[in-house]
């Protein structure tokens, strides 16, 4: 696949650059190049950050950063069995739990909530830092809705780092969640309060949060031209909607911290579920 000229290689994390050298020089350049299209297309166009993946994989499967950048670029075209395989052989490979969400994530994608769950309550969850452990909870509360456990969800987001006023790089992720689960339990008032404090640390907008507020508030922003061309009225841009019905409440339930103790090393486990395309 052809690479942009001012594609150098040299875009990566010297983590990565360290990993190469173990290659022969041309072959590190070239792998280097493949990966740094995967970070740049991941988002934008991840069937092609995939093929480029590919392309890294064939050329150095045995580096734990290929296989690594492998497992997100098939997360991001929702093939979780293959994204799973890759991250379980870059843990082998480096011995860290960086991926431990990630991978439990992929157990959603694949069907599995429980596994999730039991990933979630496993002592890998302990060396997580921070961010990490953020994640899981995000993890393990998605799991708890696939499972239609909406209480269980809200109990497992409810933290430290949820009712902290600093501003990290997850709060608006877990904010949103949090509010999104108050509002499938029918706590309206409750979830219109914490999508508005997701809008106050959503500094670069990756939220729908305004939108979804607005909603709340039974508004709706429509277009300024009707379809056949006529302009409305001054106050047309905006028109009243029903509220949200409230949902009905799920039992309350435990959190999820203390479950599966006795998980076995997901590196032994087999990957039977099918991709999620």
């Amino acid at each position: 696949m052809p690479i942009p000229e001012d594609v150098t290689g040299y875009e990566i994390d010297k983590d990565v650059q360290q990993e190469l050298q173990s290659l022969p020089k041309g072959l590190a350049e070239d792998v280097a190049k493949n990966l740094v299209m995967v970070a740049k297309l991941i988002d934008e166009d991840p069937e092609q950050a995939y093929a480029y993946s590919r392309i890294a994989l064939r050329l150095a499967s045995r580096v734990a950063a290929v296989r690594e950048a492998a497992g997100f670029a098939a997360y991001a075209n929702q093939k979780y069995s293959e994204a799973l395989a890759e991250f379980r052989a870059a843990r082998r490979m480096t011995g860290g739990v960086e991926l431990w969400p990630v991978m439990a994530d992929c157990e959603r994608g694949l069907g599995r909530p429980e596994k999730a769950l039991e990933m979630a309550g496993a002592p890998e969850v302990h060396k997580l830092d921070k961010a990490g452990q953020v994640e899981m909870r995000l993890v393990a509360a998605g799991a708890r809705r696939d499972l239609d456990q909406i209480d269980a969800a809200i109990v497992t987001l409810q933290s430290p780092e949820l009712a902290s006023n600093s501003v990290q790089p997850w709060t608006a992720r877990l904010r949103y969640a949090y509010a999104d689960a108050l509002l499938s339990a029918g706590r309206e008032d409750e979830a219109r309060e914490w999508f508005a404090k997701v809008i106050e640390s959503d500094k670069d907008g990756s939220t729908d949060a305004s939108d979804r507020l607005a909603e709340l508030d039974g508004v709706e922003f429509v277009d300024a031209l009707g379809d056949d061309g006529d302009d409305r009225d001054d106050e047309g841009s905006v028109e009243s909607v029903e509220s949200v019905e409230p949902a009905e409440s799920a039992e309350s339930a435990e959190s999820v911290a203390s479950e599966g103790d006795n998980l076995d090393d997901a590196d032994d486990a087999d990957v039977d579920g099918r991709d999620k395309d």
